[in-house]
């Protein structure tokens, strides 16, 4: 197959969902609302029982909102790749997936560029919430706004991989919100996003224990240090392991042979 045809694939695919996130205002909108209301309300209840972190990657003086900041980057992306599964599965009901995966290019291919698209577009809503939250008094070293790029990408490939696996295994829209929330709330408040790990060991050792062991935990410290101009190389491989994980059981999930979408199938006929 030729690089040529790869490229228009996946320059079609990352333009479609460019411009369904651009026609779809609210949904640009409530990615940066959701974030800041926990910035701005949430902090400041937070901000009296655990005042300033000088945790690691740290060695200087931070409020409590500069400490969230990674893990509401995180949660933009968790939703960004929540919603990316949605519109799989909208696409799914509507054909214009199956269309998509009988394409010349492999299924993989397209699986991956539809991944990546999902990411750019967090990316995007990530950087309007550091521009917004800057504009708040959230100070950001300038290395960081660079840093941190890689970092939302790879936290974004791996949260898009886990949302793409969701959709292979619902059937129907209704379906999709109470999986969302089983799904979204459970992961990001089991994590170091809102407060420090230590801060939950000495709360409770089983609940640190899931904290260590949760993926977001991991894209939050990845993104923590970026933006410190550092690199978590244990939260590194965390996520990159996370991703080739989630992304290997999405392409199973979704080959027609092997894989959940091949379950469904027997069963509707039968």
């Amino acid at each position: 197959m030729s690089l040529a045809l790869h490229g228009r694939a996946l320059n079609a695919v990352v333009r479609r969902e460019l411009l369904r996130f651009v026609g779809q205002r609210g949904r640009f909108v409530s990615a940066l609302v959701r974030p800041l209301v926990w910035l701005l309300v949430f902090a400041a209840g937070f901000r009296a029982a655990l005042g300033v972190s000088v945790q690691p990657p740290y060695e200087t003086y931070i409020t409590y909102e500069t400490y969230i900041v990674p893990g509401l980057l995180a949660m933009v992306l968790l939703f960004n790749g929540m919603q990316s599964s949605l519109s799989m599965v909208y696409d799914r009901e509507m054909g214009s997936m199956r269309l998509l995966l009988i394409s010349p290019v492999r299924r993989e291919f397209l699986l991956a560029a539809k991944l990546l698209a999902g990411a750019a577009v967090g990316i995007l809503q990530c950087y309007a919430f550091l521009a917004v939250a800057a504009l708040s008094g959230v100070t950001v070293p300038p290395i960081g706004w660079l840093a941190v790029l890689p970092a939302l990408l790879l936290a974004g490939l791996m949260l898009g991989a886990v949302g793409m696996l969701l959709s292979s295994t619902i059937r129907q829209l209704e379906n999709f919100a109470g999986v969302m929330n089983f799904v979204i709330f459970p992961t990001f408040f089991l994590s170091s996003a809102l407060y420090p790990l230590w801060k939950m060991r000495e709360s409770s050792e089983l609940l640190w224990m899931i904290c260590s062991a949760n993926p977001f935990t991991h894209a939050v410290e990845l993104i923590r240090f970026a933006l410190h101009g550092q690199v978590g190389w244990e939260a590194l491989g965390w996520v990159a392991g996370a991703t080739l994980l989630f992304l290997g059981a999405s392409f199973r999930a979704y080959d027609p042979g092997k894989g959940l979408m091949a379950r469904k199938a027997g069963a509707g006929e039968a």
